[in-house]
Parts: structure tokens; sequence; C-alpha cells
């Protein structure tokens, strides 16, 4: 009887504890388990989103996709957005994080400065930016700022239409990325940078240790969990951007030039009206974020065992 009762408590004990953790997994079944199940369902259907139902294909939505050159191109469009938002983005705001925790005058104003790129709308971010690289006359005088200020500065070879180029929509686009995404990086390494033990580098400047080899064998090291975390949220978000394409180019014609993988995956559903092939795009575009995120997981695993 000793026993059953000891049990009966643990496994009331148990059902307690599991109720206040039944909200969350409920939600998350239902906006994240459920959907992911019905998103592959319909990745192995040829189904326009209306009646009739769906017809049954397999995997031929998935091979289509394999030879699709231009689901693949704007996948390479993406991978150029991240490849920036990793160097110039995070580069920039380790700089800063570094400037910023020392003991440097209006400290806090820049801080906050730096913050207020990120928390403004890319909707917000696309417009400001389309009208400072706007390429038009008003007047005998370029209207759009960048190009009224190279010609008034005695630069007028360099005005230039710069996101109706093909070679230079996508460059501009992955700047105003990496400019309005830094300010995260920026408070989350900075956040790394005060946590580090201020007597490490007192002990190795007695130790007659000079900046660089400060900042390589004892900031780096230290921060490096930190830096992957950055790292991984970066990438991320650079590859699932379409907001802010959208705000400063649109879907005109040079969607071959800047499209991304979610505008594509938009295009199948609303142009093409092909819901399955869609589908099917979503689940290889999440597999793909899915094995980078696990990539530098590992990485970050062994940078905490070295």
């Amino acid at each position: 009887m000793k026993y059953e009762k000891v049990r009966n408590l643990v496994i009331r004990d148990y059902l307690i504890n599991f109720s206040f953790a039944l909200p969350a997994i409920a939600i998350f079944s239902i906006f994240y388990i459920i959907p992911f199940f019905e998103v592959f369902r319909l990745s192995l259907m040829d189904w326009n989103g209306t009646f009739p139902p769906a017809e049954f294909i397999g995997l031929e939505n998935f091979s289509e996709q394999f030879h699709d050159n231009l689901w693949w191109g704007s996948m390479l469009h993406a991978g150029f957005i991240t490849l920036i938002a990793l160097t110039l983005q995070n580069v920039l705001a380790f700089a800063l994080a570094l400037a910023c925790d020392r003991e440097i005058k209006a400290k806090r104003f820049y801080q906050v400065m730096f913050f207020i790129p990120p928390v403004l709308s890319e909707v917000v971010v696309g417009l400001i930016w389309q009208w400072i690289l706007y390429f038009g006359m008003q007047g005998g005088e370029h209207i759009g700022l960048l190009n009224h200020f190279l010609a008034k500065t005695g630069l007028p070879n360099l005005v230039h239409n710069w996101l109706s180029d093909p070679k230079t929509a996508l460059p501009c686009i992955a700047i105003v990325h990496a400019w309005k995404g830094f300010g995260w990086g920026f408070i989350m390494l900075l956040a790394g940078l005060q946590t580090i033990d201020k007597q490490l580098y007192e002990a190795a400047k007695v130790d007659g240790a000079g900046n660089w080899h400060v900042f390589r064998h004892i900031t780096v090291p230290m921060m490096m969990p930190i830096i992957v975390v950055v790292m991984i949220l970066t990438v991320l978000g650079s590859m699932q951007v379409f907001v802010l394409i959208l705000a400063m180019v649109g879907e005109g014609g040079l969607a071959d030039y800047t499209s991304v993988p979610v505008l594509k995956i938009l295009g199948s559903m609303n142009g093409a009206k092909r819901f399955g092939y869609a589908c099917s795009q979503a689940i290889s575009f999440g597999l793909i974020l899915v094995c980078v995120s696990a990539f530098f997981k590992i990485i970050s695993n062994r940078t905490k065992q070295a």
C-alpha cells in the first residue's frame, strides 16, 4: 500500500508538471508540427489551390525542383546576401561592439543609435533606400540623394541607376540588408564582451601582451560561442529576406537577378498556382536551413570542447 501511495504521488506530480507544459506543446503542435506534415503531404501532390482535389504525384515536384535553374539561382542570390551579411554586417557589428565596450564618450548614445535600424520596418527601410538610390532628373538635377551627392561633389561619372541595373541591384540590396541587421549582432556581441572578466586583460598587459595578442588569444576565444550564435541567426535571417527586396525593386523586370527562395515560393503559389510545387520548395528550403544550422552547431560544440 505504501508503494502504491508513493507511486500515485509521483504520477500526480508528473501530471501537474506536464499540465504546465501542455499549452506550449499544444500551440507548437497546432502551429508547427501539424502544418509541417500538411505541407509535406501537399508537396507530393499536384494542386492548384482550389478544386478539383489534389492529385498524388509522388516525388515529381522534388525532381522538377532539382532541375529548376531559376530556383537554384534564387538560392545563389540568397547566398550572396548571406555572405555580405556574414562578412560586412558582422565585422562591422563586432568592431562597433569593441568600441562601445571601452570607456568612450557618449557610449550609451551610440548603443541606442546602432540599434535603431533593426527595429525599423523593412518596408520603411526599403522605401528610404529606394529614395536614396533613386535615379532621375528634375530641373536639371538628380533627385536621388546618392546620385545628387555624387554629382555635386565632382563625381558625375559615378552617377548610376543603382536599382535598375542587374549588376548593381543585388549588391545594393545586400548592403542595405547588412546595414539594417548589424544592430542585432552589435547588441549580442556587446553583451558577450561585457561578460569577459577584465582581470584577464589586465593580467595579459602585465605579461607584456599587445592589443593584437589580447584580441586574438583572449577576446576571440571567449567570444566564439556568441559569435557562432550570431552567425547562425545571420544566416537564417538573410536566407529568408524578401520584404526588403519587394520594397526596393518589387517583382518587375529584375526578378531573375534579385529573386530569393521565399519570392520563388510565393511566385509558385500566386503566379503559377502550383501549390504542391511551392510546398516542395518550402520543404527543401527548410531542410537546407536546418543543415546550415546543424553545421554551425557542430562548430559551436567543438569550440566549447576546445
